[in-house]
């Protein structure tokens, strides 16, 4: 059993602030889906041939939040955390070299600069340039974008939970 100590979004608040926690909860589910595993069940694989993993995930999330936070508002030359260039994430796929202590907290201190970037920029419509489409994206666009990007992986993190110890829900 893993305890679900995750804060719902609002039922009520401003767009921004409503983004702002779904991706919040998002963050946790992640999190969450990960608590009180080894570092060997974090690299269980899903199936052949992917090589998906929860570890995986995690090292995925964190150049996600780089590529979309800190490289869009911040530094658009910043280096990626695994991966030799952006938007080419098998290297954060191969979490055979990492454990979770490294993973962890590189994605925590990704979130965190994110965290800090959009408290930053003014508003919902402030442009910042990405670099991978050569072309500036409202912070919307990247909210919304990352809420999609978790929910998706979430459910992959759903999966793969349960084949390691059979743990399922939220």
């Amino acid at each position: 059993m893993i305890n679900d100590d995750r804060i719902g979004p609002p039922h009520f608040g401003s767009e921004r602030e409503t983004l702002r926690a779904f991706l919040d909860y998002h963050r946790a589910t992640l999190a969450m889906k990960c608590q009180g595993l080894s570092d060997e069940q974090l690299r269980e694989r899903s199936m052949p041939p992917s090589t998906l993993t929860l570890l995986s995930l995690v090292r995925h999330l964190a150049e996600v939040e780089r590529a979309w936070f800190r490289r869009v508002f911040d530094d658009p030359q910043a280096p990626m955390v695994w991966s030799p260039k952006p938007f080419d994430f098998q290297a954060a796929y191969d979490a055979s070299q990492s454990d979770r202590a490294e993973a962890f907290a590189a994605w925590e201190a990704e979130v965190a600069h994110s965290r800090e970037v959009e408290a930053k920029v003014e508003s919902l419509d402030s442009a910042g340039y990405q670099p991978r489409w050569e072309e500036e994206v409202s912070l919307r666009l990247v909210m919304m974008h990352m809420l999609q990007e978790y929910a998706r992986h979430n459910g992959h993190a759903d999966f793969l939970r349960e084949g390691v110890d059979g743990v399922v829900g939220a």
